[in-house]
């Protein structure tokens, strides 16, 4: 017999989600720290580093799909996919016009991205559970994109730094969540 959690989901898989989260928060630290190192004093690499921080999950999804099932079997990943591609494009284009344009992209990329995020962590409770940092990182990505399309209307010129602590609290999110998930696994596996 397979060993699985209540509802169903390998312990295999959910150790496979663990890494995964571990890996997307590791990334999203090690991206706060160049935006933080490097990337305030240096516009050329500020500017891949905001066009990368869309692609990444872009691809980080695109990933996790294929890992449960596939783009059409995971609609709220697939949304994910297409707005944080359609998000690294547009901030490319933003980034012509200046850093309120960026922002205001990247304001409505995460209420976008935050979204499907939050479904796909409603979704994932029920097979999974230890879903609570990703439930609450989607509603707080939304709160923060909401966030940045106002201030992008202001008159002050945002940097990267901006951008960072949002990033930092994505890490902090997908951290807690590998945490979580393995110990939970551990715990239920004793």
């Amino acid at each position: 017999m397979t060993n699985t959690y209540t509802t169903g989901l390998p312990v295999a898989e959910a150790g496979s989600l663990a890494r995964y989260y571990l890996v997307r928060g590791l990334v999203a630290a090690g991206w706060v720290a160049a935006a933080a190192a490097v990337g305030a004093s240096h516009p050329v690499i500020a500017a891949v580093l905001l066009v990368s921080y869309p692609a990444w999950d872009a691809l980080a999804n695109w990933f996790d799909a294929q890992g449960s099932g596939g783009l059409q079997a995971n609609p709220s990943q697939a949304l994910n996919v297409v707005v944080s591609l359609g998000a690294a494009v547009a901030v490319a284009g933003a980034l012509l016009s200046g850093m309120n344009a960026v922002l205001a992209v990247f304001g409505v990329w995460a209420v976008l991205a935050g979204l499907a995020q939050l479904v796909t962590g409603v979704r994932r409770w029920r097979a999974v559970g230890a879903q609570w940092a990703m439930i609450l990182s989607g509603a707080q990505s939304t709160l923060a994109g909401v966030f940045f399309v106002v201030q992008s209307g202001g008159a002050r010129v945002p940097t990267i730094v901006d951008v960072a602590p949002y990033a930092a609290f994505g890490a902090f999110y997908f951290l807690v969540s590998a945490a979580w998930l393995t110990f939970s696994r551990h715990r239920r596996t004793a």
